[in-house]
Formats: structure tokens, C-alpha cells, sequence
């Protein structure tokens, strides 16, 4: 297990260059296709959270996914799995979870507990540290993704990677909720980075996004990237307060293209699962699945039998 180089302050601040290095032109000047070799988040005897995850938002190589959750809705959870649940299935893809302005317990947990590499900036450190932090990241991964390696990164959280941003920002223009009009343009590019490159490689970022926290700058940071990504699983305040994990609202998740993550006859089930939750109210359907998939040992069971 790696551990978190967070404790390292850099020296010099890290602004956006008006220069690109000379990665990240050959990254920009390559093909991005649509993600369609599928990460199975599927393991036996693994967490309900990630089968019911492979079905209603599958992950591709190359996917830019926005798991949205309101407080107390098990976000930090969902990330620690999804990163161990990779790990056993893919071992092919560097996986690296970032931290931005996280409690250094958490840090600490984190590092102990997934597999993957914790790269941290937390709460005690200053501004300077997490924007150089986020941005080391990105210049190491698009480094690897050029030399044709599968990558991914966990964001946790992109609201307060935009944050810190805005912090930093100097346009002189205030927009809703506080945010500077140049705040978002780094993170939209950090975001924006993950694709499926033709010529071999991937990066795959799935970042969290924070809703209803009574902030109306975290509801505009929201509102910027909502439909910038491919991939979108909705974490739900009213489950998690009936104890109903994972509080996810099926009927507002889901994956763009998705027809190319799974087979056909996969897709037809899947297409039919999805028509009969729909006619549920949102906690009816979580409950349906919840009840339901244990009792077939495989996803791949359960549409067959559907």
C-alpha cells in the first residue's frame, strides 16, 4: 500500500500556464472516444452498493462521472469500495484517490484502507498546497495516459477543488453564491481531462459533487458541472435517513451511451429492469433491488432471470 504524500508543502504556486507542457499538447492532440471497455465493479461476495453501481451507472475506461451527494449520504463510503472493488477486478488501471481539504483522519483512513494511491492536500494545509496538489496529479496521470496506460482518479471532492480555486481567483467579478467568474476554469479542465484515447489509454475521473450542504456556492459549483460529464449516480438524503443503503436514486442516475458498456442481450435486461423501477416511487425501487439481488449470486444471474 502506498502512502499519502500530503504532508510535502511546495514551494512555488502553481497557476494555469498560458504555455501547455509538451504532455499535455500530445495528450489534447489525440482522438477521445467513447468509453466502452467496461470496469466491473461487481466482486463475489463484495457490496451490494457496487453491483447495484454496475447496473444503474456502469464505468468505462475513460468515463467523466459525478457521484452527487448531500451530507450523511455515504459518499465517502461508495469511494473506499469503488477503489477496492477496481483493485480486484483491474488490476491493469492506476488507480489514485485525491483528497482536497479532507479531514487529516480521514487521510489517514483512507491511506489505510483502499489499495490504491492517496494523494492528499487536507484541511490543515493552505490554498497554495491544494491547487498544487490537484495539479501535480494531473500533469503525473496525463504523463502515464500518453504512454497508452489505463488511469483513474477519485475526486473527494470536486466542490471543494472549485473551492479552493475560488479562493485563488482574481477576475474581480462575482457571480452567484460568491464565485469569482474565473474560479471554475481549472477545475472544468481537471474534470474535462478524462476521456478514452483511440491511440490507446484512458483516463477515468469520478469526482464527487456536493449538494444541499445550505451553501449556495456549492449549489452553483453543482449547477456548472451537472451535463459535463457521462456518468451521473445521485445519492439520496431520504433512503439514508430510513437506513437504506446505498442511497442512491435510481431513476436520476445513469451513464451516457451506456449501450456500449454492455452486450446486447445485457442491455435489453437492463432496459427492462429499469422500465419496471420506473414505475415505482424512488424508494420502492431502491428497496426492490435491495431485497432482490442477494438472492441471485451474480448480476449476470439476476438478468438472466429477470
Amino acid at each position: 500500500m502506498r502512502k499519502s504524500f500530503h504532508q510535502q508543502r511546495p514551494r512555488h504556486h502553481c497557476a494555469p500556464q498560458a504555455r501547455k507542457s509538451d504532455a499535455l499538447v500530445q495528450f489534447l492532440q489525440k482522438t477521445s472516444v467513447d468509453p466502452h471497455e467496461r470496469l466491473r465493479l461487481e466482486t463475489s461476495g463484495g457490496p451490494l452498493s457496487m453491483r447495484i453501481f454496475d447496473l444503474i451507472s456502469p464505468i468505462g475506461k475513460g468515463q467523466r462521472g459525478l457521484i452527487v451527494a448531500p451530507p450523511k449520504t455515504g459518499k465517502t463510503t461508495f469511494l473506499k469500495e469503488i477503489c477496492l472493488a477496481l483493485a480486484a477486478n483491474h488490476p491493469e488501471v492506476k488507480s489514485y484517490c485525491l483528497l482536497i481539504e479532507e479531514r487529516p483522519e480521514e487521510v489517514t483512513d483512507f491511506t489505510r484502507t483502499v489499495t490504491g494511491e492517496v494523494v492528499a492536500s487536507s484541511s490543515d494545509h493552505d490554498t497554495e498546497h491544494h491547487i498544487q496538489t490537484a495539479n501535480k496529479l494531473l500533469e503525473r496521470v496525463i504523463g502515464e495516459v500518453n504512454e497508452g496506460k489505463d488511469v483513474l482518479i477519485l475526486v473527494d471532492s470536486l466542490t471543494r477543488l472549485a473551492r479552493v480555486h475560488n479562493r485563488d481567483a482574481r477576475s474581480g467579478k462575482t457571480l452567484s453564491g460568491g464565485m469569482d467568474a474565473n474560479a471554475l476554469e481549472v477545475p472544468r479542465r481537471f474534470f474535462g481531462a478524462a476521456r478514452k484515447l483511440e491511440e490507446g489509454g484512458s483516463l477515468t475521473i469520478i469526482a464527487t459533487a456536493l449538494i444541499d450542504t445550505g451553501s449556495r456556492m456549492d449549489d452553483y459549483i453543482f449547477q456548472e458541472f451537472k451535463g459535463t460529464g457521462n456518468l451521473e449516480l445521485v445519492l439520496s438524503r431520504k433512503p439514508a435517513e430510513m437506513r437504506l443503503f446505498p442511497a442512491i436514486d435510481i431513476s436520476a442516475s445513469g451513464t451516457r451511451k451506456e449501450e456500449k458498456l454492455f452486450t446486447e442481450q445485457e442491455f435489453e435486461a437492463i432496459h427492462k429492469v429499469r422500465s419496471y423501477l420506473a414505475g415505482l416511487n424512488p424508494i420502492d425501487a431502491l428497496k426492490k433491488l435491495i431485497e432482490t439481488l442477494p438472492k441471485y449470486p451474480t448480476n449476470a444471474d439476476f438478468l438472466k432471470n429477470f
